[in-house]
C-alpha cells in the first residue's frame, strides 16, 4: 500500500470565515473521489488542527500502489477537485507519499 499524506497552508488574505469555508470545500471536493478512481483505497482531508500546527489543513489517501498513486494525480475528478478548491486557494504544499 501506498500513503499521499499533504499539508497545506491557506493564503494570508482570506479571513477566518472564508478560510472555513476553503477547508470544507477542499473536504467536501477530495472526499467525493472516493470510489471514483481506481486503487484509491481511503482519503480524508483533516481541516481541525490544534492552534499549535504550522498548516490549515492535511490530505491523508492510501493507494493500492504507486501506479494507483499516479492515476489518481492525473485522474480528470481529481484534477477539477486541484483545479477549482486547492490550488486558487493555497500558498504551501507539502507532500510525503510512502510505502506501509
Amino acid at each position: 500500500m501506498v500513503k499521499h499524506i499533504i499539508l497545506w497552508q491557506l493564503k494570508d488574505e482570506f479571513s477566518d470565515d472564508e478560510k472555513s469555508r476553503i477547508k470544507a470545500n477542499i473536504k467536501t471536493g477530495l472526499e467525493s473521489l472516493a470510489g471514483k478512481i481506481p486503487g484509491l483505497l481511503d482519503i480524508k482531508v483533516y481541516t481541525n488542527g490544534l492552534p499549535s500546527s504550522n498548516a490549515d489543513l492535511m490530505l491523508d489517501s492510501s493507494f493500492t500502489d504507486a501506479d494507483a498513486l499516479k492515476t489518481y494525480a492525473n485522474h480528470p475528478e481529481h484534477v477539477a477537485v486541484a483545479n477549482s478548491a486547492v490550488i486558487p486557494f493555497t500558498k504551501t504544499r507539502c507532500c510525503l507519499d510512502f510505502e506501509s
